[in-house]
């Protein structure tokens, strides 16, 4: 076989991984030329994963630092609202109860003042229940 036509043997040999480069048979570089398979995943070296932990670490502080700020504690004590102690009774509410101690036009806002010194989740009440009512 001439020289020729092994060059002409040897361009009609193409690689299937890699189009258009040719592939010499017995050559050593046909064994050296293969692509790279790469992962899609992502991995993070040792100090990448310690960058990011590091990175979501200061974030979290610095949330907690910006909405720490809007509470505060002072020395001084809330002033006490004066009480005094009702017991429920068949048929009371608590519009009727706070209508009693209210001041006129303010029984609603009573009824709020009862709820929240009670602890109390709705104006529904029981016979014998003993509730803090502000003084009137």
């Amino acid at each position: 076989m001439t020289e020729t036509a092994r060059n002409a043997d040897r361009a009609l040999l193409v690689s299937p991984v890699l189009p258009h480069v040719e592939r010499y048979p017995m050559s050593p570089l046909s064994h050296s030329i293969r692509p790279q398979l790469t992962s899609s995943s992502v991995s993070l070296t040792r100090r990448g994963r310690l960058a990011v932990t590091l990175t979501l670490l200061s974030l979290l502080v610095l949330a907690l630092v910006l909405t720490a700020g809007r509470s505060e504690a002072t020395d001084e004590g809330g002033s006490v609202l004066p009480t005094r102690t009702v017991t429920v009774s068949s048929g009371d509410t608590l519009w009727d109860i706070a209508a009693e101690v209210a001041e006129p036009g303010d029984t609603q806002a009573t009824v709020i003042e009862i709820q929240r010194l009670n602890s109390l989740a709705s104006v529904s009440l029981a016979v014998g229940q003993r509730l803090e009512v502000p003084l009137g």
